[in-house]
């Protein structure tokens, strides 16, 4: 993981605070989805299968940041649909950053460079860029040709403005160790992104796409495969070591979604952005209104197969804090120079 050192500290300052104030339950990370409207039509995301109307939507930029402020986690993804459709995206990071939030920006990377104008750089924020393989595995993966090229371009012009540029890649059962190093390697030493984000697809209950989601064990077979020969170390990944042990097996963890809730037009998701149980109108009211312990691998047959980070990585990284072993652990591979 290459966090910069200052968001590392931040988030364990935050982490240590929690513990503190006793809290159980506190996010790491809200998933903010201001619109649900995308620009493609990948195969393996239901967001634009809600109704027109729905699509049409656009969360005010007061609903959107005063959710972050509630709940008070020190960063944010903004996903959607396409966040960069949303006509005042740029005000809602902008008022975010002013927070001191860490801001990652999920794109599919359409309209990027033409939007670079409207953000400043900050080492608050990130764009977040979704590829799910080279060329022809990515396009065919959101079904529309050209899109990898677009999205390459346009994190080449970022990088040269000086934005932080992370990726996104989610990978299915049609992948492979070598499809999975192909790409890590591009990203890593060609493009030279600041950070990865790796997961293995869950079947999300509205994707059209319902046959080439991972089970438990051919994830772990696959991460094992995949970061073997020293790859996992040489990687600029954005997950702790942990969650990285959980993808290949050697270590396993309970759920807890509640560690990244998830904000939409129809407000807090009950219990995490994958799966639908209803809706609460505040963040205190899904933390003491949702049975939490139904939920997970064990206990509720939809949770059977993931292995989803909204879910892992918080168990993860609060397992780390708990231990001076795996703090120190965390600290020699993750944490890398500002």
């Amino acid at each position: 993981m290459a966090m910069p050192l200052r968001q590392s500290i931040k988030v364990a300052t935050y982490l240590v605070e929690q513990k503190l104030r006793k809290r159980d339950k506190f996010p790491l990370i809200v998933e903010l989805e201001p619109l649900f409207a995308c620009n493609l039509a990948c195969e393996g995301c239901g967001k634009i299968q809600h109704p027109a109307g729905v699509l049409k939507q656009r969360m005010p930029v007061a609903q959107a940041v005063g959710a972050v402020l509630e709940s008070g986690a020190p960063m944010v993804s903004i996903a959607g649909g396409e966040p960069l459709m949303h006509p005042q995206i740029d005000e809602i990071v902008r008022q975010l950053v002013a927070k001191k939030k860490y801001v990652f920006l999920c794109t599919n990377a359409m309209l990027m460079r033409k939007k670079l104008e409207k953000f400043t750089p900050s080492p608050y924020f990130a764009f977040a860029v979704h590829i799910d393989g080279l060329r022809e595995r990515h396009d065919e993966s959101v079904a529309k040709e050209g899109v990898f090229d677009e999205a390459v371009a346009a994190m080449k012009e970022a990088k040269r403005r000086g934005f932080r540029v992370t990726t996104n890649s989610t990978f299915f059962n049609t992948d492979t160790p070598q499809t999975v190093i192909e790409v890590l390697n591009y990203l890593n030493d060609e493009l030279k992104v600041d950070e990865m984000m790796i997961s293995p697809a869950y079947a999300y209950e509205k994707a059209p796409d319902q046959e080439h989601f991972l089970g438990v064990e051919q994830t772990r077979e696959l991460f094992k495969k995949a970061f073997a020969g020293g790859n996992r170390a040489r990687w600029r990944l954005n997950h702790s070591p942990l969650f990285l042990d959980f993808l290949e097996g050697k270590a396993d963890f309970p759920c807890t979604a509640w560690a990244i809730p998830n904000y939409s037009l129809f407000g807090w998701q009950r219990p995490c952005y994958l799966m639908s149980d209803g809706y609460v109108p505040t963040y205190r009211q899904l933390i003491e209104e949702t049975d939490w312990e139904k939920y997970g691998r064990g206990k509720d047959p939809r949770c059977a197969n993931c292995m989803a980070h909204c879910g892992y990585e918080p168990t993860a990284v609060l397992a780390t804090t708990a231990s001076l072993k795996e703090s120190l652990r965390a600290m020699r591979e993750t944490i890398a120079p500002s």
